[in-house]
């Protein structure tokens, strides 16, 4: 079947993500490769001390998104676009989304980038004797039973934005296990919510006389494959205002970031992984034992099928590298030079590689927001150096891939002691865009082998689409490993880099500055207060 055939007959399948800097959607086809796309940038806003994205935001990038790639199925294969086999939605895990009876927001949206849960967080870590980080939606929660917040007895319904967009265009107060694992710890025995710490939990919204019970506001868990109902005609002309998009598609459970990197890596078997590596960076394992101890470094998640995954997750990764590529667009700018952004990032990317194993004696901190693994709470980006160590732009940018992943790094020294082992590692995202050198520095963080897949630069969105097309063509009693390594997966090559000894030297001097440079990292937090920084 050709793509043209396959639109018109309504057996392409749909993923859409919204993720940190851009909502991305990818139409796929019945051999599962990506056939159109559309796109739409965003940013989250730093506003009433919260990290957030206003709801207005959301959908009018989700319909941006839409058109976008419906204009290039139009463009490119003539056809409207009016329905197809299946969709999903994935967006950014975490956060706190509440909303009353009436499906008000009583709060504004905040997301997983928040540090401001910090008593919640190790309260609950304690109770349960289970890792809660900060941005899980249960330590949003209980923060804000901890501040006594208004609006926390009137809760109808918490949910996850993924989540939230899903209800709006279904009906169904639903969630995907691998989503709902960063909302509240999961039984993967049951592929649902752990039913003794939810018991715990309710016995504190009850010792403060909250009326609701923690099931009864928490969406229902669904593994990977299942009926997650399907399009309404609101919410389909809600997608598509111009009344194209076709209500009745059947939706797959909506997912977060870390369950569609996964999927797109075809990492969701025991003893895979893969990294994630953008705005923000997680590393996935899947385990095939438990930890022997409560890490607050690593989260316990899991696959979209509910197996346990061990989560490093670092809330900053190429935000700086981003920064000071706009710094130097604008000397290109300047010396009336042209700018070709895709040329610059390679140049950086690629000029690290040749810089000193340890980056010349340079320390670089890239944190634009708290990083709870680095035990900080907020973030200044800061770039130090001892009067001996050299600067140039091969050490700086050596430098700022270090950066990127040290804090990454701090995790996955922890999950080399627990004797994880992993047969594969894929990467993903914009860190692995340019050939070999985001390889190579992650490599030398996990002291292992990285493959990039010819689909990673498809990231989340098309693990999305994967995702939706499970649900609409698998065989009956098929697992998704089975699913993606035979449908999916089935000869496509990698390209695999090995760690190097001279790298790996380089990474760990550079740690040996970074881990004692982080008292200067908090002293800078703590001298420059945002109040003095406006």
């Amino acid at each position: 079947m050709d793509h043209k055939e396959a639109i018109l007959s309504g057996k392409a399948c749909l993923g859409i993500e919204m993720g940190s800097t851009r909502i991305k959607a990818v139409l796929t086809g019945p051999d599962h490769a990506p056939i159109a796309s559309g796109e739409f940038g965003w940013e989250n806003r730093y506003e009433g001390g919260y990290w957030t994205y206003h709801m207005e935001d959301v959908w009018a990038g989700l319909q941006a998104a839409y058109a976008d790639l419906a204009a290039n199925v139009e463009r490119t294969f003539g056809v409207k676009l009016t329905t197809m086999a299946a969709m999903g939605f994935s967006a950014m895990m975490h956060g706190y989304l509440p909303l009353d009876r009436e499906d008000r927001l009583l709060a504004a949206f905040r997301t997983w980038r928040n540090t401001t849960t910090g008593p919640a967080a190790a309260a609950l870590t304690e109770r349960f004797r289970f890792n809660i980080p900060q941005r899980w939606s249960v330590a949003h929660l209980y923060q804000a039973m901890l501040n006594k917040e208004d609006h926390v007895k009137d809760i109808a319904f918490l949910t996850t934005l993924a989540g939230y967009v899903h209800y709006r265009l279904t009906g169904k107060k639903v969630l995907g296990v691998g989503d709902a694992s960063g909302m509240f710890p999961i039984d993967s025995a049951t592929c649902d919510y752990d039913q003794a710490l939810v018991e715990s939990f309710d016995a504190l919204a009850a010792e403060q006389g909250y009326p609701w019970r923690l099931r009864d506001i928490l969406p229902q868990v669904l593994s990977a494959g299942e009926d997650a109902g399907t399009l309404t005609a609101e919410g389909a002309r809600l997608l598509d205002p111009t009344g194209t998009l076709q209500p009745g598609i059947p939706l797959c459970p909506p997912e977060g970031d870390a369950g569609t990197g996964m999927a797109a890596t075809n990492a969701v078997a025991e003893r895979t992984g893969n990294v994630s590596a953008g705005t923000s960076v997680f590393a996935m394992i899947v385990l095939e034992r438990p930890l022997t101890k409560v890490y607050p470094e690593i989260d316990m998640v899991t696959t979209p099928t509910g197996k346990p995954v061990a989560m490093v997750h670092c809330n900053n990764c190429t935000n700086e590298i981003n920064a000071w590529a706009n710094v130097f667009t604008g000397f290109l700018e300047a010396m009336d030079l042209p700018v070709d952004k895709n040329k610059l990032f390679t140049a950086m990317f690629r000029t690290a590689l040749s810089g000193a194993p340890d980056a010349g004696g340079l320390v670089l901190y890239n944190y634009l927001s708290g990083e709870p693994v680095a035990g900080v709470d907020a973030g200044r980006p800061l770039l130090m150096r001892s009067p001996e160590a050299h600067l140039d732009f091969a050490n700086f940018m050596r430098a700022q891939l270090y950066s990127a992943l040290a804090t990454l790094k701090l995790g996955m020294d922890i999950l080399a002691g627990e004797h994880v082992v992993v047969d594969r590692l894929l990467g993903h995202g914009g860190f692995f865009k340019t050939p070999v050198a985001g390889q190579r520095i992650m490599a030398a963080a996990a002291g292992a082998p990285v493959s990039v897949m010819e689909t990673a630069g498809e990231g989340g969105p098309w693990g999305m689409a994967l995702l939706a097309s499970y649900r609409a063509w698998r065989k009956t009693g098929q697992s998704l490993e089975d699913y993606l390594d035979a449908q999916v997966f089935a000869g496509q090559s990698a390209d695999t880099v090995q760690p190097e000894a001279e790298d790996i030297a380089g990474f760990t001097a550079f740690m040996q500055r970074y881990v004692p440079g982080l008292a200067v990292e908090r002293a800078a937090i703590e001298a420059l207060h945002e109040t003095n920084l406006d």
